[in-house]
């Protein structure tokens, strides 16, 4: 393998910037860095060799600014963006651009990842202001932090009649130095709009009627040819998925399955599935979900693999376990830190070239596997002699390996163990190659949803690997991500974690906790999660309506205190609180946490209403407080072999009204043992039924209760 040189590979470079001793440097970074040298943020050391004096969000850049009398130039962004990469490439690397920044401005770089309350604010507002946003987000502020103008992606030189980014500074700065009047009337219009928009709008909780909308909605964006909602750019949306499948079991509604499972296979074919080393790409450019945005990012993969799982156990088809163990084992094998955590995000450049990594021309495909095996994956992955992106070809399955099989006259199972061995091949020669960065930050809030998607994972197949890592990742969120005073934190790197955690972190771990009491019954569990509950509504509690701020009452740096409820690709922290409060004041008896669910439900549900599928994990909150639920208690020794039996009997079913507890053999009056074998204990609505002991019985029992 060729010698890699530091600025070819993205990976050895931010070690190396990791790795300097910081202690000898002055404080703006000396000659050869600037103030990012000093960051925990892969992102923020991409730019720590920029001519641009980048400082991090904090008082000094604002105190600077206000000293100085300049306007701050404010660049949000993250680790595996493609246009923060071209913007760098054009504008922060360039002395000129550098010039102009460092004599006009205090420039601020924030990577989002890390700063999400940063980014929320001034995303809201730029959305507000010009209907659009996106990152990089360049954003101009006053001193006090109050944003004036916005832009994306700016070009360093003019282009097709839109300024040049030196042009727009040296316009922005003089609007600054001579109509100052013009730039605070905007930053106070600004401001205010943000406090009429803070929060969402309270309604009460509805009936079915918001599933029955929901579901109409999402039907009339449903794509009949190719899966998924929408049109260019898609996205795969695991919480739609979800949805769908609770529609189905609720409503006995056929094609809301069909939706799903077609879907699911859709995406599992296209190009925005790597073919060869697994997991899912953030999203496909076209509708037929063959050419991708190459980045991975974890929360994808966490989500993705609930989804497929779920699908598994509402159709028991092994195709949607074999995607979602696909995931995980991916998961595992690239983005598991040595400690347990897990890593945010693989790029989606290499070498500045979108998606190069994973790209394949017809010859490179012959030289690894042979012509004859490379006919046969050539014809099963779409790889042809004038490619499908830019000349190479995005690995796809173009055709299904059973109808190749039939026509061919092969043996679909020796053919498939032919392509896992062939596929295994291209995967070592792909790694070869220079690789992607791999943005080793690990944040809580998506370690929190990969916890969920293995806890699920493991209660579904019964993989004692997956429950080792949802552990590892626990115990490394307990020892690494929180602070000396108790606090959790958001963000670890290089050894070091930092900033205060939001409500969507404690929220994610929180349902990683839940599922992991419920695929275990381990009351460790159970119990951690119900202290996070407490301290969730201790830092993030609105004192005077219910609903949750996404920034704690012991943090500042926001120019309106936010509650976030919208459900994008992962779910909002407000919608994923109010599920597990209901589930865990079902489960452990705590009607306070049940109400504290029902307030946060409440608050966001005149939103809901009027767009439920933008609301859709509160709307599933709403599915899951109505019922019927089937409540079942297992009572005996937790390390029980049989307790194992019947708990994997109830996890492998779907049941998403389900309630699922542990009791000791008389813990509980009521609850005992039979003849000293463990015992399940099922009601369904207001009926329950006499305890049984046994797989078997506990299935059929299952089966009867989950089809009335």
């Amino acid at each position: 393998m060729e010698e890699i040189s530091p600025s070819s590979d993205e990976n050895l470079k931010i070690r190396r910037l990791a790795q300097i001793d910081k202690t000898a440097l002055p404080p703006d970074g000396g000659a050869k860095y600037n103030r990012l040298i000093f960051a925990r943020s892969p992102y923020l050391l991409q730019h720590a060799e920029n001519p641009v004096d980048w400082h991090q969000w904090g008082d000094e850049a604002f105190e600077k600014a206000r000293t100085e009398n300049k306007p701050v130039f404010l660049s949000i962004g993250y680790a595996t963006c493609h246009w923060c990469h071209v913007m760098e490439r054009e504008s922060f690397e360039d002395t000129e651009v550098a010039d102009v920044l460092n004599r006009h401005f205090v420039s601020i770089k924030v990577d989002r990842e890390e700063r999400p309350d940063v980014d929320e604010q001034y995303m809201t507002a730029a959305q507000m202001m010009q209907s659009g946003g996106g990152w990089p987000l360049n954003v101009f502020l006053d001193a006090d932090g109050k944003p004036f103008y916005f832009v994306t992606y700016v070009a360093k030189n003019p282009r097709q009649g839109r300024l040049g980014f030196i042009d727009l500074l040296e316009k922005i700065s003089d609007v600054w130095k001579t109509q100052r009047d013009v730039v605070e009337s905007s930053c106070d219009t600004i401001i205010k709009s943000l406090t009429e928009i803070s929060g969402p709008v309270p309604a009460p909780i509805p009936g079915n009627e918001i599933l029955d909308k929901t579901w109409q909605h999402m039907e009339s964006a449903y794509d009949r040819s190719w899966g998924g909602f929408g049109s260019a750019p898609k996205f795969p949306r695991p919480l739609f998925i979800s949805y769908l499948l609770r529609y189905w079991k609720r409503m006995k509604n056929p094609a809301a399955l069909e939706m799903a499972e077609y879907s699911l296979m859709m995406m599992r074919r296209g190009g925005i599935y790597d073919q060869l080393g697994y997991g899912f790409h953030r999203y496909s450019v076209d509708a037929k979900w063959l050419i991708p945005h190459f980045e991975k990012m974890l929360y994808d993969q966490g989500m993705l693999a609930m989804a497929y799982l779920e699908a598994f156990q509402a159709t028991g088809k092994i195709y949607f376990r074999g995607v979602a163990e696909e995931i995980l084992d991916y998961v595992d094998r690239e983005m598991t830190s040595p400690e347990g955590g897990f890593y945010s995000a693989r790029d989606a450049d290499t070498e500045g070239v979108e998606g190069k990594y994973y790209l394949w021309p017809l010859d490179e495909v012959k030289t690894s596997l042979g012509k004859e095996a490379a006919e046969i994956v050539s014809a099963l992955y779409g790889i042809t002699e004038q490619g499908n992106f830019e000349g190479e070809n995005i690995l796809h399955q173009s055709v299904a390996l059973e109808d190749y099989a039939t026509k061919h006259g092969f043996a679909t199972d020796e053919l498939r163990a032919n392509i896992e061995n062939w596929r295994k091949t291209l995967l070592s020669a792909r790694e070869e190659r220079i690789q992607p960065l791999k943005d080793e930050k690990i944040l809580t809030s998506w370690n929190g949803l990969m916890i969920a998607a293995l806890a699920r994972g493991y209660a579904v197949t019964g993989k004692k690997s997956y429950l080792r890592m949802s552990l590892n990742a626990v115990e490394f969120i307990r020892k690494r991500l929180v602070g000396m005073d108790g606090r959790l934190l958001r963000s670890f790197f290089s050894g070091e974690a930092g900033i205060p955690a939001f409500l969507e972190d404690h929220a994610f771990f929180l349902w990683g906790l839940t599922e992991l009491y419920e695929a275990t019954l381990d009351k460790e569990h159970l119990d951690a999660a119900i202290r996070l509950s407490r301290e969730i509504l201790r830092l993030f509690a609105d004192d005077e309506n219910y609903g949750l701020f996404d920034s704690g009452n012991d943090t500042g740096n926001f120019l309106v205190r936010k509650k976030s409820a919208l459900d994008g690709v992962i779910p909002s922290g407000n919608s994923v609180a109010a599920v597990n409060f209901l589930k865990l004041g079902k489960i452990a008896g705590k009607k306070g946490l049940k109400t504290e669910g029902e307030g946060i439900l409440r608050s966001l549900m005149g939103n809901a209403m009027e767009h439920p599928t933008a609301y859709i994990h509160s709307v599933m909150a709403v599915d899951y407080l109505h019922g019927p639920d089937v409540d079942v208690t297992m009572v005996g020794k937790r390390d029980d072999p049989v307790m194992n039996e019947m708990l994997l009997a109830v996890k492998s079913r779907y049941i998403p009204h389900l309630v699922l507890r542990h009791k000791e053999d008389g813990e509980e009056t009521g609850y005992k043992t039979i003849e000293g074998r463990p015992a399940a204990y099922v009601c369904h609505g207001e009926l329950c039924r006499p305890p049984v002991t046994g797989r078997d019985s506990l299935e059929k029992m299952l089966d009867e209760v989950t089809t009335e």
